[in-house]
């Protein structure tokens, strides 16, 4: 008897360490065609598609580790899949060893079928994800001023898109809270829209074949770029065939030329969409990324 007491205790010991998976609203999803989940996932969560439900699932240090600082982080994919476990789950697990709280947003993919206007639902969900994380910052023992937002290729088009265009609101926003990340980091991010170096795959899922001039510079954040931007680290591989490292370049051209504090980590190989570790290297961006945390004083 005594044994299947501890063994049901150590089970409920292990459910209490499980990862939390939140709906990202209440009620009914902004901008959203009702319709049915047709949500896929890949391999256990390797890839999921036809993202509808969006979620945050969170992450949390342990109380003597934790410094008050959280990141959420956006998957890449392209506007068509989240590659949620190498570019969410793994990243989130390494911040939460330098005991920053982590967020893996499960964002909506852009759909003329399951949005009334597919440009702007991502970013609904990554401001949702801000204004959540701020409003319950105190719960989560945050600082609400150190909020932070993370993106990988075109998690890093939705990322960057947050760090500059916040002062407008795509959502309900009733109390009036701060939508601007405190920070961010971009790794090998989609920056642009722009023919030359933009990454097409992405622009077309977010605002079409055939967009208007207008809509490719709102939507190329190098082009978007004030004073008030977000401090920002970049990682990218100079080979990245994939999205351009000018992408990375152009983007810290513009932080600087508005004097925005930014770092920039380029690998000379890599390639694209390799996560937490580049095969070509021994040195990880992560320790860089924390070394310039803590250097701005968020760790």
């Amino acid at each position: 008897m005594k044994y299947t007491i501890l063994f049901v205790l150590s089970l409920f010991a292990g459910m209490s360490s499980a990862q939390t998976v939140l709906k990202l609203y209440n009620g009914v999803i902004p901008n959203e065609v009702a319709g049915p989940d047709k949500e896929s996932a890949k391999e256990g969560k390797v890839e999921i598609s036809n993202i509808t439900r969006p979620t945050l699932e969170v992450f949390l240090p342990p109380k003597g580790k934790a410094n008050a600082t959280a990141v959420i982080i956006c998957p890449g994919g392209g506007y068509g899949i989240n590659a949620y476990h190498h570019e969410g789950v793994l990243v989130a697990e390494e911040f939460v060893k330098a005991g920053v709280a982590a967020f893996v947003l499960k964002y909506r993919l852009p759909s003329d079928k399951t949005m009334q206007d597919k440009s702007i639902g991502p970013l609904q969900d990554a401001q949702q994800a801000v204004m959540t994380v701020r409003q319950r910052a105190k719960e989560w023992n945050i600082d609400p001023s150190r909020i932070g937002i993370a993106g990988f290729s075109a998690g890093g088009h939705l990322a960057s898109t947050a760090g500059t265009h916040f002062t407008k609101a795509f959502i309900d926003n009733p109390s009036r809270i701060s939508l601007r990340p405190d920070f961010m980091i971009l790794l090998y991010p989609v920056i642009s829209f722009t023919d030359s170096i933009g990454h097409i795959g992405s622009r077309t899922n977010l605002i079409g074949k055939s967009p208007s001039r207008d809509a490719i510079q709102l939507y190329s954040n190098e082009l978007q770029v004030t004073t008030h931007t977000p401090p920002t680290f970049l990682m990218h591989a100079g080979d990245d065939d994939v999205v351009k490292v000018d992408n990375s370049l152009r983007f810290y051209e513009s932080l600087h030329r508005h004097k925005v504090d930014a770092q920039l980590f380029i690998y000379p190989k890599g390639g694209h969409g390799f996560g937490l570790i580049n095969p070509t290297s021994p040195d990880p961006w992560m320790d860089r990324c924390v070394d310039w945390m803590r250097s701005n004083k968020w760790l």
